[in-house]
């Protein structure tokens, strides 16, 4: 339960840091959790394309972690006889 609280902690202290990029009219804000949290066009606020670009973070995160457990799995053994 401890560590499941210090990364509770840490999530918010990377989402307080923030950066942002601006170009040709384009706008883009992230934080330190790799969320895009604002997504500016020609002034034009652009939420639906921000919900979109993190749908698709989540997804691809939930994916390498799942290939990584997979992958890890079959290292276990190897790294084992390492010590």
């Amino acid at each position: 339960m401890k560590m499941r609280s210090q990364a509770m902690q840490l999530k918010k202290k990377l989402e307080a840091i923030s950066h942002s990029e601006e170009k040709d009219g384009v706008k883009v804000v992230v934080n330190g959790a790799q969320e895009v949290i604002k997504l500016e066009i020609d002034g034009v606020d652009r939420k639906d394309v921000v919900e979109l670009i993190n749908k698709a973070y989540k997804e691809i995160q939930k994916e390498a972690a799942k290939k990584m457990m997979e992958e890890g799995g079959g290292l276990s053994g190897l790294l084992g006889g390492m010590g």
